[in-house]
């Protein structure tokens, strides 16, 4: 059983609550809403939400919309491309901090590419994260999606998976895939092991979703940065296709590529979504920064 941290922290409702809010707040930045306008906004006291809040972050909403700014998100690119180059010059393969997780990226052959997932059992669930719902699905060798949910319809999860699994034996294990995501999402498991992820791509794509393992936890770079650092700096368009095919959301982190402006670009599964995410990855880092 959940605490109510925990519970609150897992909440689809106390996600959607926290979107609306930093949309809020990203639309009217140049006002600066207090607490008692963003509160409304989200029919919430002021006192409910500062609570739900900073249950879900661990800091503050004035404190989380530090994250949200153009200024942070320049120099936390600063500050990624010198951890990586730093990484590059020492031979190592990730500059991981001790809180991440280590994933461990496996393609398929091509062979099981234009197979269509011929021979494989995927097993799959639809699961609650601070993020909202997702769907993860896995094979005997790691994880093949995961990706985020606007509602949870299950045949719907399962059709996604049959479109991109032609030939695949798809079964729904709610109990196996239940034990990734709180190794994934729940900061209160205590079995954050390494993972391994078993992806079909294009040599290219692979290439690409290998780079963005490299970026740190709470780090963030750009598409003309990405590309450059895979030795293909005029592959900026190309790169962001890739970043859009991601079939693993989250731990292939395509969220943490934006624009040289600063301004946050697409993603996959929602610019409220992606904004939210970075804001939670700074506001963790900062809280464990300081542990």
């Amino acid at each position: 059983m959940r605490t109510l941290t925990e519970s609150t922290t897992y909440g689809v409702e106390t996600y959607e609550r926290i979107a609306k809010a930093i949309a809020f707040i990203r639309q009217n930045h140049l006002n600066q809403p207090d607490l008692k306008t963003i509160a409304e906004h989200v029919n919430l006291s002021e006192y409910h939400f500062q609570r739900l809040f900073t249950t879900w972050a661990g800091i503050s909403p004035k404190r989380f919309s530090q994250y949200l700014t153009i200024e942070y998100a320049k120099s936390k690119i600063t500050e990624t491309k010198n951890l990586l180059d730093l990484t590059i010059e020492a031979g190592l393969s990730s500059p991981g901090r001790l809180h991440d997780l280590f994933v461990k990226l496996e393609a398929m052959s091509p062979g099981e590419f234009k197979a269509g997932g011929a021979g494989l059992q995927i097993r799959y669930g639809v699961h609650k994260t601070p993020f909202g719902y997702c769907l993860i699905a896995t094979t005997a060798r790691g994880i093949c999606n995961l990706y985020f949910l606007d509602k949870t319809d299950e045949k719907t999860a399962e059709d996604y998976l049959r479109i991109k699994w032609t030939n695949a034996e798809i079964i729904r294990d709610q109990q196996m895939t239940e034990e990734i995501s709180d190794r994934i999402f729940n900061p209160f498991a205590d079995h954050r092991s390494s993972l391994v992820l078993h992806v079909k791509g294009t040599n290219f794509q692979i290439q690409v979703w290998r780079a963005l393992l490299r970026i740190p936890f709470a780090g963030i770079t750009t598409y003309q940065g990405l590309a450059a650092s895979i030795g293909r700096p005029t592959a900026a368009r190309a790169i962001g296709n890739a970043i859009g095919s991601n079939p693993v959301g989250y731990l292939i982190p395509c969220h943490r590529v934006i624009r040289e402006s600063g301004a946050m670009g697409g993603y996959r599964w929602g610019l409220e979504r992606k904004t939210v995410i970075l804001g939670w990855e700074a506001s963790r880092n900062q809280n464990l920064d300081q542990d």
